[in-house]
């Protein structure tokens, strides 16, 4: 029996509402996972990560769970609809379109497991997945909810859908004609918001196959429905992603899927909200696209970045910089340290352990409420009346929730060079002689070194920026 429920934010109900198992057997859920086009870079880590947490807190109280995430490798219109997102890059790099999109999964796979996100149960492709997206076409053309335009390519009726906007608070007869989220179109279309399930191949050459209604490739829409609908038994508990996916691809999404099935698809829409970097959308154009590797170029444990997510809680927008990585890398290195030292004690309190972590869970509960979980712990780290061993076993136990590695020994500290230590001699000493104009200058060439210096009681202590 679960004692504690997990409150989680509705898209669609905006409201909290509680995650429940649908067939009595185990939670069903469902990630829109990566196109595979190029690498994921840390803002959609954080949209990947958003599962990983929800999945950990429920595993922890004791759910079952089934966890499907699809790879996007096929349907997916770049933003001036000039071609798919995956033949561009293929014919950017001079490689077949498959072996691009076998390269970014893999390297996908890599980034969520040094963010130590757990793999999903199944990871279907939207390219093996042909034949269930053309079936649920099939069945949306028969029951009247999709049909063939004269170009030869079959198209969702939005207005067939009586309840489309509940996600977005979109209004149909308020979408403008030619939106630039759908395919364009030459009067093949019955209404202006009719989406494509299905493109006909026209002079396209690769990456299409046979289809009742002529040769082609699929819409993007579809392919999470069909998947969702197939590998989870018809029913999601809980829909995942970004809330760039809100409208129109969710929205789009539960009306193929309800009407596919003549009732709701989708307990619960969950999303994600945007990450800045440093002030800034990270887009190619502005410079600041950052992947996991760039921390790791950096001599930075990817887990810093995910300490600065567990700081911020996940529907509210996130500016990342490069300083609040740096900060959580050292805090990440303290409470490895702090964690293997406390190790070595022998007296616990265990009414003081059960206390504290129930009272984390129930932060995590409370609609992933994860900066003040991670504030109880620096309060608890802190804490002159709670013993090491006790501290022990509070952090270790909620690094199951946390995925921090607080186990693993700390790093050892990179060694600065001989011009490093000398200014930091000289620094110290000009600090103890009462110098403060020098000890400032010899400071920031520090700091120009990638080293940052701070005063304590005992003298001073350093840390690399970088």
């Amino acid at each position: 029996m679960i004692k504690t429920p997990i409150q989680i934010f509705d898209t669609k109900l905006r409201s909290n509402q509680s995650i429940c198992i649908s067939n009595d057997k185990f939670l069903r859920v469902y990630g829109c996972g990566p196109t595979v086009y190029r690498d994921a870079h840390v803002g959609n880590m954080r949209t990947f990560l958003l599962a990983d947490l929800i999945i950990r807190l429920s595993k922890y109280l004791g759910y079952q769970v089934k966890f499907i995430q699809n790879i996007t490798d096929v349907g997916h219109m770049s933003e001036d609809f000039a071609e798919d997102k995956m033949l561009a890059q293929a014919k950017l790099e001079a490689k077949d379109p498959f072996e691009v999109a076998k390269a970014y999964e893999a390297k996908f796979h890599t980034d969520l497991a040094r963010l130590n996100i757990k793999p999903a149960d199944l990871y279907p492709k939207a390219s093996e997945s042909i034949d269930l997206m053309l079936q649920l076409i099939s069945d949306l053309i028969e029951n009247n909810h999709a049909y063939v335009g004269e170009d030869n390519c079959v198209y969702f009726a939005a207005q067939s859908f009586d309840t489309y906007g509940a996600i977005s608070g979109n209004r149909l007869d308020s979408l403008k004609p030619g939106h630039r989220f759908e395919y364009t179109e030459d009067g093949a279309k019955h209404f202006h918001a009719d989406w494509a399930l299905w493109k006909a191949a026209a002079g396209r050459t690769q990456m299409i196959w046979p289809a009742p209604w002529g040769a082609g490739f699929p819409g993007w829409h579809i392919e999470c429905s069909a998947m969702s609908l197939k590998f989870l038994d018809k029913y999601v508990d809980l829909h995942l992603g970004g809330i760039d996916l809100r409208f129109p691809h969710h929205e789009n999404e539960r009306a193929q899927s309800n009407s596919a099935i003549a009732g709701e698809a989708v307990a619960l829409w969950v999303h994600g909200e945007h990450l800045l970097f440093e002030g800034r959308k990270m887009s190619k154009s502005t410079g600041n696209v950052v992947l996991v590797q760039d921390l790791i170029d950096k001599h930075l444990d990817p887990l810093a970045l995910r300490v600065c997510f567990l700081e911020n809680r996940y529907r509210s927008q996130m500016d990342l910089t490069w300083q609040s990585i740096t900060t959580a890398n050292q805090l990440l290195e303290r409470w490895r340290s702090k964690v293997n030292g406390w190790k070595s004690t022998s007296t616990t309190d265990p009414q003081e352990i059960e206390g504290n972590l129930q009272a984390i869970v129930a932060d995590f509960c409370n609609d992933l409420d994860t900066p003040r979980a991670m504030q109880k712990l620096r309060d608890i780290e802190k804490s002159n009346t709670i013993s090491d061993a006790t501290k022990y076993e509070i952090f270790s136990k909620a690094d199951q929730l946390l995925g921090l590695d607080l186990l693993k020994a700390p790093a050892p500290k990179r060694a600065a060079n001989a011009q490093q230590l000398e200014l930091l001699d000289l620094r110290a000493k000009a600090r103890g002689a009462g110098d403060y104009a020098e000890s400032d200058r010899l400071r920031d060439l520090l700091k120009v070194e990638g080293i940052e210096v701070r005063d304590n009681s005992d003298g001073q202590s350093w840390s690399w920026l970088i």
